[in-house]
């Protein structure tokens, strides 16, 4: 004979075991460190301030600027 189980307990605990599976899919989905994360920012910061060390200006003044 099989032993007897609670199945109230038994539901929480696969519901516990799928919830750490969905838990762990989304860390790798997801998750990023803080480090990650502020690496990403500066590289992002230092690409557009190199962008915007490149744009070309025109080399004649625009109308709009000559009035006061």
């Amino acid at each position: 004979m099989s032993d007897v189980i609670n199945l109230r307990r038994e539901r929480k605990r696969r519901k516990s075991v799928e919830d750490a599976k969905l838990a762990d899919a989304n860390r790798r989905l997801h998750g990023r460190t803080k480090g990650q994360k502020l690496a990403e920012t500066l590289e992002k910061q230092r690409i557009q301030a190199l962008l915007d060390g490149r744009k070309l200006s025109s080399g004649a003044p625009s109308d709009e600027s000559e009035n006061p």
